[in-house]
């Protein structure tokens, strides 16, 4: 298949990992199964596609792998989604189409190149990239190719400043009109049906803040931090456990005034009793965790850590959120740089735009949760601020508001 200049200039540049932002029928997915067939039919490799979802990587690339390997396939495992693939000289090569859900799947096995498809949409990214499917390219030295259009400031965007750090990373930045075979006349259209942010993200590749933020307070700028500065503090944990979900663990250090995330714990697939084992080796003087996982909190005892009542009432939701927003308004709460899956979920938490009266929806929340654990019973007070409750229920009933315009 002929590529287009700008898939070309992808193509071409020999970077281990490619971070690809860019808009709509861009050519995405065209240009990362171009190179799954260049890759898998020069010597024998195994390649992985991942979608977002098992069904995504059948819909959007299983058909178009197979038309376009055409007699190059040994085998094609329907079920599966996996195709033995002939060499240019007679050998094998493997090509797997996984979805992000069941990337714990690939755990030990090994990649010569890898391409993640819309990564922007990926649910705790940071876990499964660093966990999972690096290892999994180191003993082949292999590459990987980033794919995806912005969906606010999550992980998409800290991932395409790694290039500025790690030499290994290179960041390719295109918009939808760089695709010379979509007519000008049908973005032209677009711009005129969106909301400009809609637009600016979808055809412009340009980073917007999330619709719906839960925490719009939060600003890089002024709530990230380098290093902890010098005094005494008192170092608590909020916690939030989990399983198929992440488990969190947020190391806070607080002088009673101010309240620093200094880091996270943050793994999926672990037992209560690993992380309990975790916990009690760090030297928190105090721990504040889920209250509903009774067994959860039985295993922090055993180890003689200090438990912390934790409300979670009616409206300790609301409570909790109007809390963390309190002290990001008035500077008292800072998190640390390399806290990215907190970053990423104070920059995704949000509500139904249709239904904005109610919690906010119950995804990107597992740090957040530990976080409003901790700060909310640790600076608890019998009433909650009037003046920033009051600003609070205004912004609600505006947002409401316009929603029905």
């Amino acid at each position: 298949m002929l590529l287009h200049p700008k898939q070309d200039q992808v193509a071409n540049d020999l970077h281990r990992f490619r971070v690809l932002n860019c808009g709509r029928r861009w050519g995405k997915s065209t240009l990362a199964i171009e190179e799954i067939k260049g890759v898998a039919i020069a010597k024998p490799t195994k390649c992985a596609y991942i979608a977002t979802t098992y069904a995504q990587a059948r819909d959007i690339a299983w058909e178009m792998i197979k038309r376009d390997f055409g007699r190059a396939i040994i085998q094609a495992n329907e079920s599966r989604l996996e195709l033995r693939i002939k060499t240019q000289d007679n050998e094998e090569s493997i090509v797997f189409l996984r979805g992000w859900e069941s990337v714990e799947t690939l755990r030990g096995m090994q990649f010569d190149f890898i391409v993640l498809d819309e990564v922007a949409s990926m649910r705790n990214f940071w876990t499964g990239w660093q966990e999972v499917l690096r290892p999994t390219l180191t003993d082949t030295k292999g590459e990987a190719l980033f794919i995806s259009t912005p969906n606010g400031y999550n992980h998409w965007y800290d991932l395409g400043n790694l290039e500025l750090k790690d030499t290994d990373y290179k960041t390719f930045h295109f918009t939808t009109y760089d695709n010379p075979h979509i007519p000008v006349e049908e973005i032209e259209k677009a711009k005129k049906e969106l909301s400009q942010e809609q637009f600016l993200q979808e055809y412009m590749a340009s980073f917007q803040k999330t619709s719906g933020l839960v925490y719009k307070e939060f600003s890089r700028e002024k709530h990230l931090y380098d290093e902890l500065p010098q005094g005494t503090w008192s170092k608590i944990a909020g916690i939030d456990f989990g399983y198929r979900n992440p488990a969190a663990v947020l190391h806070i250090f607080t002088n009673g005034e101010m309240y620093f995330v200094e880091d996270e714990w943050y793994k999926r697939e672990r037992t209560e009793a690993i992380l309990a084992d975790y916990v009690a080796t760090c030297s928190f003087e105090a721990v504040y965790p889920d209250p509903e996982s009774t067994n959860g909190i039985e295993e922090l005892r055993k180890r003689n850590i200090n438990v912390r009542e934790v409300s979670k009432g009616k409206d300790s939701i609301e409570s909790g959120i109007q809390k963390v927003r309190e002290l990001l308004i008035n500077s008292r709460l800072k998190v640390n740089k390399q806290c990215v899956n907190l970053i990423s979920e104070f920059e995704m938490y949000s509500h139904d735009e249709d239904n904005l009266n109610e919690n906010p929806i119950k995804e990107h929340d597992h740090a957040l949760d530990a976080l409003r654990y901790a700060l909310f019973m640790r600076d608890f007070k019998p009433e909650i601020s009037r003046e920033i409750k009051h600003q609070f229920d205004i912004k609600r009933e505006r947002i409401a508001r316009d929603s029905t315009k």
